[in-house]
């Protein structure tokens, strides 16, 4: 009896066996027209429910990941910035989100995506100042008859999505002016660029505004749209602004001022990293056919790509301009990497892609010191990472999407900067003539955690 139900055991096993062995010849077997029918046949039989859920779960999930993006900005900020101002720039961090999700709400949403209602402008010809509103949700216990497009996705999910983006953009701006601005200015702009200068730039692209229809700019997931708009006013900022105590001296040369953690600043880099798979993959918008979630596999390969190229030749050009391999550097060479595949991370391979990753890098480890000869004072990099990485980025546009056109790509980089810059910098100079952007030398010296916030990162420290 034993020895038959070991017979049967390893004849079914032999059976097993082969059929395992033969399943992937079936599969080779297949050709591939009947692959394609099969799959196209998939396509059509999934329903318009399940398309609506899948976009929709798309940007839910890609909103969660660009909100972690939030602490990776904290995280950079605090490791970048010294001892005495990590509080600061916490509190700004946390404070902005929650202003540029305030004013996204009561303004921001509508002005980007007026869909059609433009108070100036037409979808005929590209609109150039969206509607005014709140933004509203859909009803609850909505339905296939009640969704507001039923083709597309829920508009809690999309609002939830692009309200991310506004966050991010905000972010940008509070690196580059750390250590020597007050709270109350920064937040008071941070209002403005939320509320007007980001969604009305954002409209003219991904709103069906002007710069769409006539010149065909293309920026898939924000290279100019999200990180030039937030470079710009980092830019402006800085200008009217002024350096940090101590940070040039008379004769033109630097003072170096090391940030108070390099493992903060690390984390928050891969922070960023992880968030940026949300940021690009779930720009593709969609995810109920084979094509959508191809593409957005592709797309977070590829930024990936970016990132990786962006790191490695940071290290690389770091190393030999320097003899010595500078990890800043190589955080904001990622970062730049990520910035620069951002205006199209589809259509490029992934070596094209770890290339215009590698440029963004390069650009970083030559722009910082371009701007410390400027005395430009950038605490965190954000100017060559987010501005300068994200116009190279709108730029190579054109060396993998064929529809791209020079032209149109660079007409739009210099409206949305001339527009932001102006809009920004005449902001921050009503600020610092009103109320003022500095606090007190002595106060700067004694950093803004003592000064304005009263609580210290780091007491033992002091």
């Amino acid at each position: 009896m034993t020895g038959q139900k070991t017979s049967r055991r390893l004849l079914g096993g032999i059976a097993l066996a082969g059929l395992l062995l033969t399943l992937p010849a079936l599969g080779q077997d297949a050709a591939p027209a009947e692959a394609a029918e099969a799959a196209a046949t998939v396509s059509e039989g999934v329903s318009a429910d399940v398309v609506f859920i899948l976009n929709s779960l798309l940007m839910v999930l890609g909103g969660i990941l660009v909100f972690f993006m939030a602490a990776g900005f904290a995280m950079v900020e605090a490791g970048m910035v010294r001892t005495k101002n990590v509080s600061m720039q916490l509190l700004k961090n946390i404070s902005l989100f929650g202003v540029a999700c305030l004013m996204y709400y009561l303004i921001g949403y509508n002005l980007m995506y007026p869909l059609g209602n433009w108070i100036m402008g037409a979808d005929e010809t590209g609109g150039y100042l969206g509607a005014f509103g709140i933004a509203v949700l859909e009803a609850v216990g909505v339905t296939a008859d009640t969704a507001d497009d039923f083709s597309y996705a829920a508009t809690s999910a999309d609002f939830f999505f692009q309200v991310m983006f506004c966050a991010t953009a905000a972010s940008i701006v509070s690196g580059t002016l750390a250590e020597r601005i007050k709270l109350v200015p920064f937040l008071l702009f941070t209002v403005v660029l939320t509320g007007l200068i980001y969604p009305i730039a954002g409209s003219w692209k991904w709103g069906g505004g002007f710069l769409d229809s006539q010149f065909g700019f293309l920026d898939f997931a924000g290279s100019t749209v999200v990180h030039s708009v937030g470079g710009w006013a980092a830019l402006a900022g800085a200008i009217l602004l002024g350096a940090r105590r101590g940070k040039f001296n008379a004769d033109g040369t630097v003072n170096a001022m090391p940030g108070s953690s390099m493992p903060l600043a690390t984390l928050g880099m891969f922070i960023l990293w992880l968030g940026w798979f949300g940021f690009n993959g779930a720009s593709q918008l969609a995810m109920g056919s084979v094509n959508d979630i191809a593409a957005v596999g592709r797309i977070m390969a590829n930024t990936n790509a970016g990132a990786v190229g962006g790191a490695l030749a940071a290290l690389v050009l770091s190393g030999l301009l320097y003899k010595k391999f500078d990890l800043t550097f190589v955080i904001n060479g990622a970062l730049a990497g990520l910035v620069a595949v951002t205006a199209e991370p589809l259509t490029p391979g992934l070596g094209t892609a770890s290339l215009i990753g590698a440029v963004g890098g390069i650009i970083v480890v030559l722009g910082v010191p371009m701007l410390d000869r400027l005395k430009i004072d950038d605490v965190v990099g954000a100017i060559p990472v987010h501005l300068l990485a994200g116009i190279w980025g709108t730029i190579a546009v054109v060396f993998t999407n064929p529809d791209a056109n020079l032209g149109g790509q660079l007409i739009s980089i210099i409206i949305v900067g001339v527009f932001t810059f102006v809009v920004s910098f005449a902001v921050w100079f009503i600020l610092k003539a009103t109320m003022g952007l500095r606090p007190t030398a002595e106060d700067e010296d004694a950093g803004l955690d003592v000064a304005e916030i009263g609580i210290e990162a780091y007491p033992e420290f002091r």
